[in-house]
């Protein structure tokens, strides 16, 4: 509410500036009667009553067209059924209303103006037939807008709908200069803040890229260097001289083994053939020592074994 006052004061201060009086009066008037804020309801539910006995479509229509706009446009998608339904009723309670008031001249003027509106939507057609019904309070189609109790549901209706609207509505953004202008300072401090923190973390960054570029340029030295120092090593060692290490006396390995099993083998082979090839010739050419030993024993071999066979001879005759 301190919003509000403050912007009526600068509302009163404007209208003075520029000489808008009878305004200021008017302005004074208003808020010397208004009491609440929750009596705006009852205020525009008494300028569509007012409207609709006095049979002035332009100030009904005005009134409607001039919440649609400015309230009920703002609402979710989801009323837009319910404030279709309400205005619909609303028109009908005008065309009824005239119809008791025998203004058969604003019924007609009525369908001139909204026929080309009202024929696009399928409850309004019966309504067509209204301006050339007799006795349309009877009707079956009819007779339920004239009763009161469907009069004050509407005018109740109507009322606790533009209540809640007026509760829930936001406030004109003249209201809520103050409350923006805070609003805009934390924006622009929090984006301050947020621009520091980044430049900060990008500085980081930097540094961090800068010491790691710096490891691997260290660590590219010391390798470069241990290159280095292992060429050098390399080079030295051939400056350095052998020691004098007399060879082994002989190499051994399994092939020279294999080699020299090999040669005994045959040497013992060619020992056994030469051994072989002399007694054979020694048995060709007579000189054998078994037959030579045969030969020098063969004259007594002869007598005895003729005394021995004569003798056997003998006696076994």
């Amino acid at each position: 509410m301190a919003q509000v006052a403050f912007v009526d004061s600068m509302l009163r201060e404007y209208l003075v500036f520029r000489g808008y009086s009878n305004t200021l009066k008017a302005l004074d008037v208003e808020q010397r009667n208004e009491k609440d804020q929750h009596f705006r309801a009852e205020r525009l539910i008494e300028h569509f009553n007012t409207a609709i006995q006095a049979s002035d479509l332009t100030a009904v229509r005005s009134l409607w067209l001039h919440l649609d706009n400015n309230l009920f446009s703002k609402l979710d998608h989801t009323y837009a059924v319910a404030v279709k339904k309400l205005e619909n009723s609303l028109l009908k309670y005008y065309l009824v209303t005239a119809y008791s008031n025998n203004r058969t001249d604003k019924i007609s003027e009525f369908f001139n103006k909204l026929a080309a509106e009202l024929q696009q939507q399928s409850e309004w057609k019966d309504w067509f037939f209204f301006p050339f019904c007799r006795n349309a309070e009877e009707s079956p189609t009819f007779t339920l807008f004239f009763t009161k109790p469907w009069q004050d549901t509407l005018l109740l209706s109507l009322r606790n709908f533009l209540t809640t609207v007026y509760q829930c509505l936001p406030q004109p953004s003249f209201v809520r200069a103050e409350q923006e202008a805070a609003h805009m300072q934390r924006l622009q401090d929090d984006n301050t803040r947020l621009r520091a923190r980044l430049l900060q973390l990008q500085q980081e960054q930097q540094q961090q890229q800068v010491s790691s570029s710096s490891q691997n340029l260290s660590g590219e030295t010391s390798s470069a260097r241990r290159r280095s120092s292992y060429h050098r090593q390399q080079q030295s060692l051939s400056d350095i001289l052998p020691f004098d290490i007399s060879p082994p006396g002989h190499i051994v390995d399994d092939f020279c083994i294999i080699a020299s099993e090999a040669n005994s083998v045959a040497q013992a082979s060619d020992a056994q053939a030469r051994g072989l090839k002399l007694l054979i010739r020694n048995i060709g050419s007579g000189s054998s020592p078994v037959l030579a030993r045969k030969d020098n024993n063969g004259g007594g071999d002869k007598s005895s074994s003729k005394r021995r066979s004569g003798s056997v001879g003998r006696s076994w005759i």
